[in-house]
């Protein structure tokens, strides 16, 4: 395992050992999808600490940990997420703001990634989840991405719709194989679903999978550099024996 893989495990096993011992829940900060993946395979070993999983809005894909157990300690964790809305001053004169404008934005404060959770545009404005003791810096010092003057503040919760958006996708796969749903979701030969798989960057309910795998109705499947989409399950059998399955494509 590299060295910072080790580092992180580490700190896991930290955690989770600290709530034990405090009686007091103990938390990560956000961690992506490779991370997640290492702590699912230590799930076992951690179970003892009691485990849950929380990014601050369903569907996220940039999650914290918490170690602890709710029916000892008498409590649910309180996860110290805060939601920012990053709003255009002038939307008339705004550019059009991406994902990774946003995200420059807030790296070019200083800041680690791991500060930062989900970041969700709609209508042109950014909702972005982030540690909370960072939330009140973040305000005050992010006051532009790209070219766009910005005005940011806390609120309690997404606006109706932010989280949600989807496009239905229909596809014909041999079956219900990972490798199989990957390339036909995003039109990938076999060859370049493949080494997708072998560089493990895909990943199904946070979890690093082989294409081998199946999945079933509901997995989120995740795939770096291409996006995610929600598998649905199967619509129908074509003529040819041919499965016609449905997913919820993120946008």
């Amino acid at each position: 395992m590299p060295a910072d893989e080790t580092v992180f495990v580490n700190r896991l096993y930290d955690l989770a050992e600290q709530a034990c011992t405090t009686g007091k829940y103990r938390y990560t900060a956000f961690i992506g999808l490779h991370e997640q993946a290492l702590l699912h395979k230590e799930r076992i070993g951690l179970s003892y600490a009691g485990l849950s999983l929380w990014g601050g809005h369903d569907d996220c894909e940039r999650v914290i940990a918490a170690f602890g157990d709710a029916e000892l300690f008498g409590y649910e964790p309180v996860f110290p997420v805060t939601l920012l809305c990053c709003s255009p001053v002038s939307q008339k004169y705004a550019d059009k703001l991406t994902h990774r404008d946003v995200l420059g934005a807030l790296m070019g404060l200083g800041i680690e990634r791991e500060v930062i959770g989900d970041i969700l545009l709609k209508d042109n404005i950014a909702y972005v989840f982030v540690l909370s003791h960072m939330a009140e810096m973040i305000c005050n010092e992010l006051s532009s991405a790209k070219h766009t003057t910005l005005h940011c503040e806390v609120i309690e919760q997404l606006p109706a719709g932010v989280a949600s958006e989807r496009e239905e996708k229909q596809v014909l796969v041999a079956s219900e194989r990972l490798d199989c749903l990957v390339a036909a979701v995003f039109s990938l030969s076999r060859e370049n679903a493949a080494a997708l798989f072998r560089q493990e960057k895909v990943f199904a309910d946070g979890k690093a999978m082989q294409g081998s795998r199946t999945v079933t109705a509901g997995a989120v499947v995740s795939v770096r550099g291409f996006g995610r989409f929600r598998y649905e399950g199967i619509d129908s059998v074509s003529k040819k024996g041919k499965l016609r399955v449905k997913v919820q494509l993120y946008k």
